[in-house]
């Protein structure tokens, strides 16, 4: 029976007009949504489902029929009311700003008829588009995709309904009255899908009590008029009314499946076919030559939220750390470090197996895994040895992005360290040509009549014992402590820097301008991947953990012998803004295999190893049978020490096995072949079989297998083989190799054969992570400065003894007194050489370290000896590598790089 007056005015969300049971079946969906909501919050504590709802009026009735509806299902509304009459860019930018916002989890729109555009309706996030009325959720939704999409609640509601009142709509008429826009667009999609033959039609449409009488199911989307009598409506026909079309019931299916998109998500990864040539094409050709993926497909493949990347073009994104707080549930991957002999000034090919291995593992063993690099400085990449993107058919692409500036991270760490070391001798010069006065009044200004402390000047106040917050009420004395930091010129140890090799740079001079006053001092620069900032960025937890740590960075010592720190310099939060960009990672690809590339400090003058913050985000992603390969730099008596003592100290991780890095080639150096040149032709002793050199010079191999053991970790040697190897020569290193101690020992041919070459590496490196892992570190860190030193000096370079200058000597004594003699040693050493001297191959015996001058980076959480001549600002060879590099102006493409 048909009932007029309910017809026109319902009330409630959805509803169906058949008196008692159409009651009873609103009140079941309120009720499902409050046991789906409680649920989810059951499960997820700290999950505040949230709803924002974007209203062009002045509804009253609106926001309170909202508001009663989400109380009583346990749901947070947000209303945004805007004026009448707001124009289209501002319902945009409300939108916008709502769509990045990460706890509204769904945002709805309720405006005039006319203000529904299709700017406005494709401005809301598809992921966040309760109703369903984007073009990517309606498109999904006519395509089958129920599951990636957002289906208007109110279709859906009409659906349930009708599924509980007339069992099915196959066969059945239904008539759809002024359900305009993408709410028709939706019901007609999931009807018909149904088997229902739909129609749809106004109140003021010709014909409507044929259509009316014709149905066996109407839907009603606006209030029915008077002048339409109910004896058009054939008795016994089913009506739903969705008008006033408030909050539904089954807005708790959206945030049921905001869930479960949190939770981690198998792979799905389409890995790309490589057809290797031969012979083997340049780095760059190579590159070119591979159609990479887009990385927005990579990112959904592995299981990557839309909102959780930032694109840059179309083969670079930059990933955001909200994803490990998402993924903090999952159980982490195995852990692979790579790192290699002592190398040649070539270098031995550790990012190239890298990512060969992790190209063996998903491509070809289909186990989940990430390679997670160092972003190259263009010291190398300009200087010496090149780019550091791999090499031939095991490479990321595209080459020459990733090699030149990639998204920019070294150029801002550059700026932030350099507006650091400005803000020291501004200070110096500023405090000696003014008093305190005069200090004070420029640093606590008067602003509209009224003289307040900052945020970070009330933190510095609190740090020096004085609790007040007027700036009226100081007295003179804490005036002074509070304008001076009395900084002594001759401890500076902060110093500018630079991503280019300049070996002028060195020692300088600066201040010698009239402009300054006569305060000039020597100085000097330091390439850029050197920067404490740079360390801090490849150390850091969170962001924090970095805010604090770039406080703590000591810049000099006052004249009372006292730390200055970047927080003292009320400097650290505005460092902290110009930095956090850097503290997202780039994300490169090739063979459709993921890499992430974040920081980038050396292993020879700095800990050498990429973030901790990128390991910890791919050891999520790749799940518990995944594998994340990272490397370090330079020989494993630098590198991977400092991974051992520093980076595992800072991250907590375990690390599951070490991939060593080995090469006829450098075999052959430590064993007594000549000299090997950057740009120079190799001397035949390296292009012909000589299995005596070989085996003479494997006692290099032997020692860093030793070191290795040090740590209580599973050693698998890779031998990157050249084409100029004699299978003999392969044979015998392998030999060695596993005779030494290591758990495996095998040829790659990655370089000439992509991830198919190192498909024997991969299966050592699985097998020997599911061995048992004793690992632990070199040296308690209660121990003196000086004992630990000394620890890593005899241990792993196998030295007699140290010798400290007495400048060093001063400095260990200075930072023992002040707090600091509890962090890890960082050491600044040749990586030529096992000794302080890179002449010296093989492994040197009998010689005594020399450490000349010892500094402290104590934001990053280290203390770092320079040994010997160490040189942290490398300089220009007679032919760099820029002699080679160009720009076609045809094709706008780099030539050169490699």
């Amino acid at each position: 029976k048909v009932s007029c007056s309910l017809l026109s005015g319902f009330s409630k969300p959805c509803g169906i007009i058949r008196g008692a049971e159409s009651k009873g079946l609103g009140i079941e969906i309120i009720q499902n949504s409050k046991k789906v909501l409680a649920s989810l919050q059951k499960g997820h504590p700290t999950f505040k489902p949230t709803l924002a709802i974007v209203q062009v009026s002045d509804e009253d009735l609106v926001q309170e029929v909202n508001q009663n509806f989400a109380k009583e299902i346990g749901l947070h509304v947000i209303h945004i009311c805007l004026p009448q009459g707001s124009s289209e860019d501002e319902i945009v930018g409300e939108i916008l700003r709502l769509n990045e916002d990460p706890t509204v989890h769904g945002v709805a729109l309720h405006l005039s008829e006319n203000a529904y555009s299709s700017k406005i309706l494709n401005a809301v996030k598809p992921e966040k588009d309760v109703d369903g009325v984007s073009d990517v959720n309606l498109g999904r939704l006519v395509r089958g995709d129920t599951y990636n999409c957002s289906v208007s609640p109110t279709a859906s509601a009409v659906m349930e309904l009708l599924e509980k009142l007339v069992k099915t709509v196959d066969g059945k008429k239904v008539l759809l009255v002024e359900t305009c826009g993408p709410l028709e667009a939706s019901l007609q999609c999931l009807l018909q899908r149904k088997g229902a033959m739909t129609m749809s039609c106004q109140w003021k449409t010709q014909q409507l009590q044929s259509k009316l009488h014709q149905a066996d199911v109407v839907v009603v989307g606006s209030t029915k008029p008077k002048e339409i009598p109910v004896s058009w409506i054939r008795p016994g026909t089913t009506i739903v009314n969705c008008y006033p079309d408030f909050l539904s019931g089954k807005i708790s299916l959206k945030f049921e499946r905001w869930i479960q998109s949190q939770q981690y998500r198998e792979w799905n990864l389409h890995c790309l076919k490589l057809q290797p040539l031969s012979p083997v094409p340049s780095d760059i050709e190579i590159s070119r030559g591979q159609s990479p993926k887009a990385v927005d497909v990579l990112a959904k493949e592995i299981g990557l939220l839309a909102d959780e990347i930032e694109i840059y073009g179309q083969t670079k994104a930059k990933v955001r750390l909200s994803l490990l707080e998402r993924l903090k549930d999952q159980t982490d991957g195995k852990y692979v470090l790579v790192a290699g002999i002592t190398p040649t000034p070539l270098g031995e090919g550790k990012s190239t197996v890298t990512i060969g291995l992790v190209q063996a593992l998903t491509a070809h063993l289909n186990v989940n895994s990430f390679a997670c690099l160092r972003q190259p400085s263009q010291g190398p990449t300009f200087g010496v040895k090149g780019g550091a993107a791999g090499g031939g058919y095991a490479q990321v692409i595209p080459m020459e992005e990733f090699n030149l500036h990639l998204t920019g991270d070294i150029h801002a760490i550059t700026a932030a360290n350099n507006l650091l070391a400005a803000a020291v001798d501004a200070r110096i010069l500023h405090e000696s040509t003014q008093s305190d006065k005069a200090l004070y009044n420029r640093l606590v200004p008067v602003v509209n009549g009224v003289r307040e402390f900052s945020s970070i000047q009330l933190a510095r106040l609190k740090r020096l014992g004085i609790n007040k917050t007027d700036p009226g009420t100081l007295t003179a004395d804490e005036i002074n402590k509070f304008v001076r930091l009395d900084i002594d010129p001759s401890t500076i140890t902060w110093q500018r820097v630079l991503d280019t090799n300049d070996r002028f740079l060195r020692k300088i001079t600066i201040g010698q301008a009239n402009t300054e006053k006569g305060f000039f001092r020597q100085a000097q620069f330091d390439i850029a991947v050197a920067s404490e900032i740079m360390a801090i960025l490849a150390l850091t937890t969170s962001l924090a953990d970095m805010k604090e740590r770039l406080g703590k960075m000591v810049v000099a010592n006052d004249k009372n012998g006292q730390p200055v720190t970047a927080e003292d310099l009320v400097f650290s939060s505005f460092l902290w803004l110009l930095y956090y960009l850097g503290c997202k990672f780039s994300f490169c690809i090739f063979q459709g295999t993921p890499v992430f590339v974040h920081a980038g400090p050396f292993a020879n003058i700095a800990h050498g190893n990429s973030s901790v913050l990128a390991d910890k985000i791919a050891l999520k992603l790749v799940g518990e049978e995944g594998f994340v390969v990272t490397e370090a730099g330079f020989g494993a008596d630098i590198g991977m020490e400092k991974f051992f003592n520093i980076k595992c100290r800072a991250s907590g991780l375990v690390p599951s096995v070490v991939v060593l890095v080995a090469t006829v080639r450098a075999l052959k150096m430590h064993g007594g072949g000549p000299n090997v040149t950057a740009g120079a032709p190799l001397k035949k002793e390296y292009t012909e079989e000589n299995l005596q050199l070989v085996a003479d010079g494997c006692c290099n191999l032997q020692k860093q297998i030793q070191i290795a053991q040090l740590f209580g970790v599973p050693v698998v040697v890779a031998l990157n083989v050249f084409k100029t190897d004699a299978h003999a020569e392969v044979d015998l290193v392998c030999e060695i190799a596993k005779q030494s101690g290591a758990f495996d020992a095998v040829p790659c041919n990655h370089w000439s054969a992509g991830g198919r070459g190192a498909v024997e590496l991969a299966q050592a490196v699985r097998k020997a992570a599911s061995q048992e892992n004793h690992f632990k570190y070199l040296y308690n860190l209660e121990l003196p400065i000086i004992e630990k030193i000394r620890i890593i000096a005899q241990k792993v370079y196998g030295a007699e003894d140290i010798e400290l200058s007495p400048a060093a000597q001063s400095q260990i004594s200075r930072y023992s007194k002040q707090g600091f003699g509890n962090l890890p040693i960082c050491m600044a050493k040749t990586h030529l050489s096992l000794s302080h001297q890179p002449e010296r191959k093989g492994v040197p015996t009998g010689f005594i370290l020399p450490i000349s001058d010892v500094r402290a980076s104590i934001g990053a959480g280290f203390i770092y000896p320079l040994v010997g001549t160490m040189s942290t600002m490398p300089g220009l060879p007679t032919r760099p590598c820029f002699y080679d590099i160009d720009l076609d102006p045809d094709t706008e493409q780099v030539k050169g790089l490699f």
